[in-house]
C-alpha cells in the first residue's frame, strides 16, 4: 500500500451515495473535498463525526468544500444515517473497501489489545486540483469542522 503524502494527486476514487446516486472525484474538480473515512454509522464517535460537520456544514461550503464521508456500511444503512441526523452531504457506500484501502483508511487496528482489521478513522482535506493539501490522522470526533478549519489555516 502506497503511503499518501501532502502534494501527492488525490488516488481516483467512485461509490454510491446514500440516494443512489453515482459520486466521482472528478465531480468535483474546482472544489475542495474534505473526504472523511468513518468506520459505522449510527455509532457514537460516528455519530458525534458527522454531526459536527454537519452542524459546521454552512461554515464549510462557504469556505468553498464539499463533504463526502466514506464507510464499508450498505447505501441503505447511510440513508437512514442521513436522514435520523439530517445530513446534507454524500455518504459514499464502500463495502468492497476499494476506496477506503486507496486513502489508506483500512488496515490493522488495535482495540483492548486486540488487533484487527478495520477502518482506520483519518481526513485528507483535497484541493481544487485534486491534490492532498491536508491529512488528519487523529480525528477529533466532537471538534472535526474545528480541527479542519485550524488544519487548513496552518497548512493551506
Amino acid at each position: 500500500m502506497n503511503q499518501i503524502k501532502i502534494g501527492d494527486k488525490a488516488p481516483f476514487f467512485q461509490g454510491h451515495d446514500q440516494n443512489g446516486n453515482l459520486i466521482k472525484l472528478n465531480d468535483f474538480l474546482g472544489k475542495r473535498i474534505i473526504l472523511y473515512f468513518y468506520p459505522k454509522d449510527n455509532t457514537p464517535g460516528c455519530t458525534a463525526e458527522a454531526c459536527n460537520l454537519n452542524d459546521n456544514f454552512q461554515s464549510l461550503t462557504t469556505l468553498g468544500f464539499e463533504i463526502i464521508g466514506v464507510s464499508p456500511d450498505s447505501i441503505s444503512s447511510h440513508q437512514k444515517f442521513a436522514t435520523k441526523f439530517n445530513l446534507q452531504f454524500h455518504l459514499i457506500s464502500d463495502p468492497e473497501k476499494q476506496i477506503l484501502k486507496a486513502y489508506n483508511a483500512w488496515g490493522e487496528k488495535k482495540l483492548y489489545g486486540k488487533i484487527s482489521e478495520g477502518v482506520l478513522r483519518k481526513t485528507y482535506i483535497i484541493d481544487n486540483n485534486g491534490n492532498i493539501e491536508a491529512i488528519i490522522e487523529k480525528v477529533d470526533t466532537k471538534n472535526h469542522a474545528e480541527q479542519i478549519l485550524k488544519n487548513i489555516k496552518t497548512h493551506g
